[in-house]
């Protein structure tokens, strides 16, 4: 009998998607081949948070053979931060080259209003936790997430009519909404979205030579933007009506992707 390892090994997916806040509806609209769930991985927590369902899906999109995470680890459900790029170990081990992160944020910028998506173009951490802490990997981060990927999602968003605006992502270690003084520091700071993920998964798939792309899907105003209190139940509401045209976005843009040959140089791609 395979393991989950060798079964997702032996699916063939190139391109790998993680799921964030109320983003799980997004896998129901490709076929599914199978499933597993994180726990069955050696060292892979089961996520503690609503809207994190916690398993792999091995699914066709638009012809194209894609790993799908539905859910992710949180630092702030008191994981350490090796456990949380667990998710990214096991799709780089399953072959997986080119990956898609995904999150629910809040925005910074008023610019970019709720059930809008951002692609990231850098991003801030502030949790304070590297997955790379404890080695030598002293690894070049200029260029996290890529120029070539991030150009075919704006063209391909661009034919769609779809706005997609790039900007910068600040992550947070939560699990806590920011204060209204610590949105105007992020502001001060450059960022235009802000989490509480990503960043540790993207800093882990840097570090194994993945190319990257990111998304926010921006599901509120942040603190002191808007009259009203921030809740989690909204965050995933909002996720779930903001997933349509992201799977619109990925059914056109995912073979240009899938076709991208192989980065020349593991940390410039």
């Amino acid at each position: 009998m395979e393991s989950s390892e060798e079964q997702l090994k032996a699916f063939g997916a190139r391109v790998g998607l993680i799921l964030g806040s109320g983003l799980a509806p997004l896998v129901q609209t490709f076929p599914t081949e199978f499933s597993i769930p994180y726990e069955s991985f050696p060292g892979f927590p089961k996520p503690k948070v609503e809207g994190h369902a916690g398993r792999f899906h091995a699914v066709i999109c638009a012809g194209v053979k894609l790993l799908v995470g539905v859910g992710r680890i949180h630092l702030y459900e008191g994981w350490d931060v090796r456990q949380v790029v667990r998710g990214i170990h096991a799709l780089h081990a399953a072959g997986v080259q080119q990956l898609i992160l995904t999150n629910a944020a809040g925005a910074v910028n008023p610019g970019v209003p709720p059930g809008s998506w951002m692609i990231i173009r850098d991003h801030i951490n502030l949790t304070g936790h590297s997955p790379l802490r404890g080695s030598s990997q002293f690894v070049d981060m200029s260029e996290v997430y890529s120029l070539r990927m991030r150009k075919i999602f704006r063209e391909h968003a661009r034919v769609a009519g779809l706005n997609l605006p790039e900007g910068v992502y600040a992550a947070m270690p939560g699990p806590q909404y920011e204060t209204p003084a610590e949105i105007n520091m992020l502001r001060v700071l450059g960022a235009d979205a802000v989490g509480m993920s990503t960043v540790p998964e993207a800093i882990q798939a840097r570090a194994l030579g993945l190319e990257l792309a990111a998304f926010s899907c921006i599901t509120n105003l942040a603190a002191g933007l808007s009259k009203r209190p921030l809740d989690h139940l909204d965050v995933i509401a909002t996720g779930q009506d903001s997933t349509a045209a992201f799977a619109s976005l990925l059914g056109t843009a995912l073979p240009a992707i899938a076709a991208i040959p192989g980065c020349p140089e593991q940390n410039h791609c």
